[in-house]
């Protein structure tokens, strides 16, 4: 049975298999096609998915995405910023009774951000430096919610152009192409 590590096999037998039905696309096409299929965003990040289980079968380190903790103060104010305003889903809450701090996940097109209310998980005020392709978009969607605690710009620095919000609890989240 193939796996997703096949995606390039995979990919050249469905170009040959549209093919016989004069169906021609790309490589590229093909490729694209054969991530979507399993679920992942693009070839992109399926390709980096592949890489990793690679290295790790070489047995050299490889290390996977790291996922910020974020601290949070008020579960209805996050929720308004990252679900409704910057379109993240939320994955999984947990709490280890009632009446009892909120940790959960949230996450969008590969970047995944954990929130907690616990007060050792980490310090208000943090920065999180994001690597984004489709800075325009996402600035065209931010500005499109009309959300009345933040209106981001576009700022060109040295190492990019950046878009920049901050949470209603002082952490910054800079998305960089």
């Amino acid at each position: 049975m193939r796996t997703f590590n096949d995606a390039k096999a995979i990919a050249k037998s469905l170009r040959q298999a549209l093919k016989q039905k004069n169906i021609e696309i790309s490589h590229s096409e093909g490729l694209e096609l054969v991530a979507a299929g399993f679920g992942f965003d693009d070839w992109n990040v399926l390709s980096a998915k592949i890489e990793t289980v690679e290295h790790a079968r070489q047995g050299a380190v490889s290390f996977g995405p790291a996922n910020p903790i974020l601290r949070i103060f008020d579960v209805a104010k996050a929720k308004e910023f990252y679900l409704d305003y910057l379109g993240f889903t939320l994955d999984w809450e947990h709490r280890f009774g009632d009446n009892f701090p909120l940790y959960c996940q949230v996450s969008r097109s590969g970047l995944t951000l954990h929130l907690s209310e616990h007060s050792g998980d980490a310090s208000p005020g943090a920065r999180v430096f994001v690597h984004i392709q489709g800075i325009d978009a996402l600035h065209k969607e931010l500005h499109a919610k009309d959300y009345r605690f933040m209106k981001p710009g576009i700022e060109v620095q040295p190492w990019g152009r950046e878009v920049m919000v901050i949470d209603p609890f002082s952490n910054r989240i800079s998305f960089c192409e």
